[in-house]
Parts: structure tokens; sequence; C-alpha cells
């Protein structure tokens, strides 16, 4: 399975909303970025650093975490 067909099927199966907003800090001020629009860019990524995300989402789902925190934490390496 690729990563953009897991991706997709975890956020759908754990009924994440893609028109989700986060609201972080970039070098313009605040950005607004949709959970679609990071899903996109994540998998616009590396193979090694999709692997990393991957595992990193696991390892949070597997202890029962919030998914979305570190959704928030990745959208501000997109932030401009």
């Amino acid at each position: 399975m690729t990563f953009a067909t897991w991706i997709d099927t975890f956020v759908a199966e754990k009924n994440i909303n893609d028109s989700q907003i986060f609201e972080v800090d970039g070098m313009s001020g605040l950005n607004m970025i949709p959970v679609a629009v990071l899903v996109e860019a994540l998998k616009a990524t590396s193979a090694n650093e999709q692997a990393a995300i991957k595992k990193m989402i696991v390892k949070i789902d597997f202890l029962n975490g919030d998914v979305l925190d570190y959704f928030k934490h990745l959208a501000k390496a997109i932030a401009i």
C-alpha cells in the first residue's frame, strides 16, 4: 500500500474532517491550513519522510493519543 493510499484511508477511518483548519504561525503571520492541504503536502514528501511520519502516526494512534496534535505540528512545517 502506498503512503498516499494509507494516509487517505487513515484519515477516513478516523473520521477526521479534512476541512478542519489548523491555525499556525509562519513567516507571513497566521496561516490557515486545512487537513486536506496538509495531507496533500505529506504525500509530496520523500519516502524517508513518509516512513517517519507514518511511524509516528501509528505510534500516536496505538497509544490512543490525539493525532490532530501531530498534524498541527506538521502544519507548522508548511506554514509560510
